[in-house]
């Protein structure tokens, strides 16, 4: 079984959504990067998503463009996140920890040796964010040949075919976005996706986690009422470090907590302790 699979299991059995953290490495630096990351898991995170600094990332609103412009500003490169990735890696083996990135960034390595470099970070899954479905098919043959689970974007509004596309070529998760536009807070998110959801599931399409405005535990509870498997929150979480930017640990950690806390579906008990033994190590994956 892969991270991903492990932790949706999990989590099944003891009744819980899986909660996503975003950052952008190297932001606002690498030290205080490798930090951030350590917290967000100390929080409760079940899973990471991790952004690699590009000077036009057209998916995001305006908090983690400024957090890519933060990052580049002090020369962040990708050869160092894709280094910040493997001493993470290395102090936490069990959790699931994926890219989202653009397909220049892929491109310009080639695409063969950014998913090797990935894989040798331990990186399990890579999300090209501007890469559509019907263009997707080469970017995951080469994310499998290296071990990296191709994870693909769901929108309510995506034709049932694209669907159809989606499911046979993702894997990991289905990122499906809770909103139209671009990564952010100040619109609503919403969650009346029941025919993508049903698509996606009729066509055995890997678990599906809400992202884009995922900033409040309700946002948490209506994500996973609608059906979702979890969700990731980016904007929040970034902001939070920014304003908390001498020592953004504490903060995270608390909210991380406190999103985490509204995934529970229902009574774990005799569970507490299972993630924790995880983290620390005991059954690498």
């Amino acid at each position: 079984m892969t991270r991903y699979e492990k932790m949706f299991e999990r989590l099944r059995r003891r009744r819980e959504g899986a909660f996503g953290a975003f950052v952008m490495l190297g932001d606002p630096d690498l030290e205080t990067s490798a930090r951030i990351l350590d917290a967000l898991v100390e929080g409760g995170a079940d899973m990471l998503e991790a952004g690699i600094p590009f000077s036009d990332p057209i998916a995001d609103g305006p908090v983690i463009q400024a957090a890519a412009e933060r990052a580049l500003a002090v020369g962040v490169k990708p050869a160092d996140c894709f280094g910040l990735l493997a001493d993470f890696r290395a102090r936490h083996p069990q959790v699931p920890v994926g890219i989202l990135t653009y397909a220049n960034l892929v491109l310009a390595r080639g695409r063969d040796a950014f998913y090797a470099a990935a894989a040798r970070a331990g990186v399990d899954s890579v999300l090209v964010a501007d890469v559509p479905a019907f263009e997707a098919l080469r970017f995951a043959e080469a994310a499998r040949a290296s071990g990296i689970a191709p994870v693909l974007v769901a929108a309510r509004n995506t034709p049932e075919p694209t669907l159809r596309k989606i499911a046979m070529l993702g894997e990991g998760y289905t990122y499906c976005v809770a909103r139209s536009g671009v990564t952010g807070t100040a619109v609503e998110a919403r969650f009346d996706h029941r025919a993508m959801l049903a698509t996606l599931e009729s066509n055995r399409a890997a678990p599906p986690v809400f992202g884009f405005g995922i900033s409040k535990a309700e946002h948490v509870r209506a994500a996973l009422d609608s059906g979702a498997a979890g969700v990731i929150s980016g904007s929040a979480i970034v902001a939070l470090a920014e304003a908390n930017r001498g020592g953004p640990e504490p903060a995270l950690r608390t909210f991380v907590a406190a999103m985490k806390a509204a995934t529970v579906l229902g009574d774990s008990a005799g569970c507490s302790d299972e993630k924790e033994q995880l983290d620390a190590g005991s059954s690498p994956a």
